[in-house]
């Protein structure tokens, strides 16, 4: 990502962040409680800030935000750091099925932990699924991962329960994934909730029988029809599931900009042998010429 439209990125998502604190709608552990962000809105004499102006300087830094964004789908906090070297990814997804393949514990300490480790990788999102099986589960779960770190997006699946959670968060100004999609309706859905992403399942589409790659390609066509209805923050589609870094670049030629890979797809994307082949040749004969390593 370009640097200025990372700069772009994290001011909005200050501004924005800010105007919910002022405004009591939660996001953060200070929204119940006197905190800096309480006396940025304030002026010297005291008098309150407008917000809507806020609001519309996030909007203004939000809008036509089309950039590409990777996340890696791992919670495994070797793989973070490893990967974060690049510069290359965006943030970080992981949901219980992943903690569990990874031996990382289901509870709110251990998502405290993965965020102190993702954020000292300075990523910009973090997306940790709530847990529960009733719609006041996952909500009180979403507020508590959302107490963690501001910089979290919390994922619920997109079934009757995760939808009530998904309105209670929203409503208090969390940003919410909506995941395990595998029908465009879902899409529209998750658009008309307001959610943040909605992350369909490529390759388990295809398991299940279906052409996962032509059926989000569909859903990027709704999401690109539909997101205009929230300008602030349009809703990307969070590509999940993907088996190979070629189904990247088919999806990415089709409009898709938004991808959360497992670390064996990240290799695949700086493992190619032909370009292997040249900066072996490149330093080989830089070697001839009696050029010194690292100089």
């Amino acid at each position: 990502m370009a640097a200025p439209q990372r700069l772009q990125q994290q001011q909005g998502q200050q501004w924005r962040q800010r105007v919910r604190l002022a405004a009591g709608r939660g996001g953060g552990p200070d929204r119940d409680s006197d905190s800096d962000s309480e006396d940025f809105f304030m002026t010297q004499e005291g008098n309150s800030i407008d917000e809507a102006y806020y609001e519309e300087e996030a909007m203004s830094m939000e809008e036509d935000d089309d950039s590409m964004r990777l996340y890696l789908d791992s919670a495994n906090v070797q793989e973070w750091a490893k990967w974060a070297e690049t510069g290359v990814f965006f943030g970080f997804t992981t949901n219980p099925t992943i903690l569990k393949r990874d031996g990382v514990p289901c509870n709110i300490a251990s998502m405290r932990h993965l965020a102190r480790e993702a954020f000292q990788l300075e990523v910009e999102e973090l997306q940790l699924q709530a847990w529960g099986t009733t719609a006041a589960e996952m909500y009180s779960c979403g507020m508590d991962l959302m107490d963690v770190d501001t910089r979290i997006v919390v994922k619920l699946p997109i079934t009757l329960e995760g939808a009530k959670a998904a309105k209670r968060l929203v409503a208090d100004g969390v940003p919410v994934t909506m995941t395990g999609i595998y029908a465009s309706h879902q899409v529209v859905t998750s658009l008309a909730m307001g959610a943040a992403y909605a992350a369909p399942y490529v390759g388990r589409m295809s398991d299940a029988g279906k052409n996962g790659i032509e059926e989000t390609i569909r859903m990027q066509e709704i999401v690109d029809l539909g997101s205009g209805s929230d300008p602030l923050q349009p809703m990307r589609l969070l590509v999940a599931s993907i088996r190979s870094a070629d189904e990247i670049a088919t999806l990415a030629a089709k409009g898709c900009n938004t991808f959360t890979i497992a670390p064996y797809v990240a290799e695949q994307l700086f493992n190619v042998e032909l370009t292997n082949q040249a900066a072996e040749l490149f330093q080989e004969h830089a070697d001839d010429m009696g050029a010194m390593r690292g100089h």
